[in-house]
């Protein structure tokens, strides 16, 4: 069990991680890095698992079941998703089609503007700050459902975790994790290989006794 501070402190890890190397890119902004994107449209992707956090709280603020409250609201105030799971598997169910989501990641690296670096620091400042501001129980409202942010929070480290991980190897230099982003991306990590009947696969090979599966995913 996680503390709502250890929670917020690993967001924070993985966001400043993710900032500090998005200003440590030069030209390489139109590299190839992941599938179809480029250096900017990862950086773009990546810097969604923060504006999310700002949009859906925004969206879910004093969310009430009034006939004044909107919809987003009325859904954040139901929670109708349980845990950090769930929402994994319904948003890789119903917003995960490759082509929506490498469109997504291009029009969000377009956005950062001419000075994408710049953008991205200024993100992280705004919303590690609304985070640091916000309590574990706040409603956010999510397209696939209402959910505390306590519950939603850790799947935005683990995304800012994992892509600044794919940003790294695009830029050539080691992936240097801050310890606190890791073991968070890595609870979910075992969490989801729980969940989808991996966990055995998953410690075999975690403690050198066989090799994963090609194309093994938890996701």
């Amino acid at each position: 069990m996680t503390s709502w501070a250890g929670d917020r402190a690993a967001f924070a890890a993985a966001a400043g991680w993710f900032a500090a190397t998005a200003a440590t890119i030069d030209t390489e902004w139109d590299r190839p890095a992941l599938g179809d994107w480029t250096v900017r449209d990862l950086v773009g992707h990546t810097s969604r698992a923060l504006l999310t956090v700002e949009a859906y709280l925004a969206a879910g603020a004093g969310a009430g079941t009034g006939a004044g409250a909107g919809a987003a609201a009325r859904a954040a105030a139901r929670a109708t998703v349980a845990s950090t799971v769930d929402y994994y598997r319904l948003a890789m169910a119903s917003l995960g089609e490759p082509s929506a989501v490498a469109a997504r990641g291009h029009e969000a690296g377009l956005a950062l503007g001419p000075d994408p670096a710049r953008t991205v620091a200024a993100i992280a400042r705004r919303v590690i700050a609304v985070v640091d501001g916000a309590k574990s129980d706040a409603r956010v409202a999510t397209p696939v459902g209402g959910m505390r942010l306590a519950d939603y929070l850790p799947t935005r480290t683990f995304e800012l975790t994992v892509h600044t991980c794919d940003l790294v190897a695009a830029l050539g230099v080691p992936a240097v994790v801050p310890d606190a982003a890791a073991s968070a991306a890595l609870r979910l990590v075992a969490d989801l290989a729980v969940d989808s009947g991996l966990a055995a696969t998953l410690l075999l090979a975690a403690t050198g006794r066989g090799p994963l599966p090609a194309g093994f995913t938890v996701l």
